[in-house]
């Protein structure tokens, strides 16, 4: 379910979400004004995977919570 699988597509494996999700946090925002632009996603679908992807990204350092914003890490 992290990683994409031959029964799990790339976009669709929770990896693939949080690419989206980084790709949209284009500046500092709050989980609900992210989940508002990603909740239309086909491949986000539900708030369940969202938060997962979430998860997923803040336990390898990609994003962070800052003020109770989410922000990308710098590479």
């Amino acid at each position: 379910m992290i990683l994409p699988t031959k029964h799990i597509a790339q976009n669709e494996a929770l990896i693939g979400v949080g690419a989206t999700l980084l790709t949209q946090l284009v500046a500092p925002m709050t989980v609900s004004g992210l989940w508002g632009r990603l909740k239309h996603e086909p491949n986000v679908g539900t708030f369940e995977r969202f938060v997962l992807a979430a998860n997923l990204l803040y336990m390898i350092g990609a994003i962070d919570l800052k003020d109770g914003m989410i922000v990308k890490v710098p590479a």
